[in-house]
This record gives C-alpha cells, structure tokens and sequence, in this order.
C-alpha cells in the first residue's frame, strides 16, 4: 500500500492536464472524514489556484487537495482515478492500481517500489514538482465560500527538507513524498544528488516507525557517496 506516495500521481496529472493559474472552488469531496487523515485544512467553497493546491498535496500532504484537484480535472475522485491508472501503465507502472488520488487505505489501491520510481522518476521531468518537493514551507492566500480572506502556512513533511534528519555528507535531498497508514507503515520516495550532479531516486516502504524510516532511508542514500 502506498499510504500518500500516490500523490506522486496526483500530481503529475496535475502538472501534466492542469492549469496551475486555474482558480479551483473546493466541492464537498474535499470534506475527508477518516480519522488521521493528513489535511490542508481547505473547506468546501475556498478558491485556490491549482498551483497553491499542488503544494497543498504534497506540503502537509492534504487529502481533501488530492480530491480538489481530482474533481477539478476529471469531474470526480472515481474518473480522477481511471486516469491515474492510464498514466500509470503508460510509463510502466504495471503493478499499480489507483482508488483514489489521495492514497487512503484501499485493498484495491497499491503500487510496487520499482512502480514508485517510475512515477517519481516522470514527476521529476517537471520543473515545477522539483520545485514544490525543496519546499519547506508555503503560505497559500486565498478567499473562502463568503469571499473572506483566507491564510494557511503548510510545512513539509520530509525530515531532510525540513532539517530534522541530517543529509550525508556529499549529498543533497532535492525532495520526495512521505505516506504513513496503518496499513502502509512509514514510506517515502525522493531524490538526493551527488556533488558530481547525478541524481538517484530511493523508495523506502513499510517501515515499522518514523524513526525506522529515516534510518532505512539514510543507510540507502549514504551508499550513494561510499
């Protein structure tokens, strides 16, 4: 189970179809009720850019932006997902399949760690994904359902990003995704590059704790640079 790596799709679509100067008015779809659900705190009838909902997806890893954007590109989370799995098989994710674009537990919604880098691998053709995932923090200004002003500050999630886990000497995190469910446990895809300028994608899955995670995570990446 990718938990919210399958964000790494969400926005690729995004980035791919969308316009990031559209202004998106948030619908009831956004309104996500699971209990741990990460959110961005957007309500029902908020206008945002589809810029500022792309880091609202992948900062604080909203859910209820990963529905926004769904619904605004392909009209709701259902044919949001048929399309997540056309671009999945067009660049070789074979052994993924999309429920939604959120990444909320679902038996039907998986993904391999090969199928993980490929998705991670075409988001970074973007300029605008590497840009978002350096990010450590993004204040989004917008206006609500009655036209009030509206500000939210998101945080990143990545340890590296925000600099609570230390980067190996020698390297640089450009970025990545984090997903945490029960049933997922702790994962995180993202990029490092090497002071000759190579870049490398790492995918941790399935680790047992938070800490677990950045361990697994640096002991990969420090191989990189021995």
């Amino acid at each position: 189970y990718p938990a919210s790596t399958t964000k790494v799709m969400t926005a690729i679509l995004a980035l791919k179809y969308g316009n990031l100067s559209d202004v998106v008015t948030v619908t009831d779809a956004a309104v996500i009720t699971e209990a741990g659900a990460s959110l961005a705190n957007i309500k029902p009838g908020d206008q945002l850019t589809l810029e500022q909902l792309l880091y609202g997806l992948m900062l604080p890893s909203g859910n209820d932006a990963a529905n926004a954007i769904a619904v605004h590109l392909a009209g709701s989370v259902d044919a949001f997902a048929d399309r997540m799995n056309e671009e999945a098989e067009r660049i070789g994710a074979t052994g993924t399949h999309f429920v939604n674009p959120s990444g909320l537990n679902d038996p039907d919604h998986y993904t391999t760690a090969y199928d993980l880098y490929l998705m991670f691998n075409e988001a970074l053709t973007y300029p605008k994904f590497r840009e978002v995932i350096s990010t450590s923090s993004y204040t989004a200004n917008y206006l609500d359902g009655t036209g009030a002003s509206v500000s939210q500050t998101w945080m990143v999630s990545n340890k590296y990003i925000n600099g609570e886990e230390e980067t190996p000497a020698g390297l640089t995190v450009l970025g990545g995704k984090t997903g945490t469910t029960q049933a997922a446990g702790n994962c995180l895809v993202m990029a490092s590059t090497a002071e000759n300028g190579d870049e490398y994608i790492s995918v941790v899955m399935k680790a047992g704790s938070r800490p677990a995670l950045y361990e697994n995570m640096t002991n990969i990446i420090r191989k990189i640079v021995e």
